[in-house]
């Protein structure tokens, strides 16, 4: 799926999402990341959704972005409640969707100016 791209805006946008992929600012992506306006994290090391621990919603937090959006990639999985518990303690909304979901609402909370952090996981291909 392609996405719109608003040149003028300078901040980090997805301009593009598959089941293997996520492309910001035309840049593709095959493994999991982190996307904020202003921020690109792609050393995000989460392999698949059942490999999801605690310490990777602590990264989040570290970011201090005021909602996070949970991409599960191709299917929307929700992790159990203990490992957002950072977030939801420190008062941070966690939305779960399924990655082409999250890519869309991540463009449009980003374009209202919002500091949200988009969470993707990339579904890696069957062998």
């Amino acid at each position: 799926m392609k996405l719109h791209q608003d040149e003028a805006s300078g901040s980090n946008q997805i301009t593009a999402c598959g089941e293997h992929y996520v492309a910001v600012n035309q840049v593709r992506f095959s493994e999991s990341l982190i996307v904020m306006p202003e921020k690109l994290v792609q050393d995000w090391d989460v392999a698949e959704f059942d490999s999801l621990a605690v310490h990777h919603f602590e990264a989040l937090l570290e970011l201090s972005p005021e909602l996070v959006i949970l991409g599960t990639g191709v299917k929307q999985r929700f992790p159990h409640p203990k490992l957002m518990r950072s977030l939801i303690d420190a008062g941070i909304g966690v939305e779960v969707m399924n990655l082409a979901a999250a890519c869309r609402t991540y463009n449009i909370l980003m374009d209202e100016g919002r500091k949200v952090a988009a969470a993707l996981i990339i579904d890696r291909p069957s062998p």
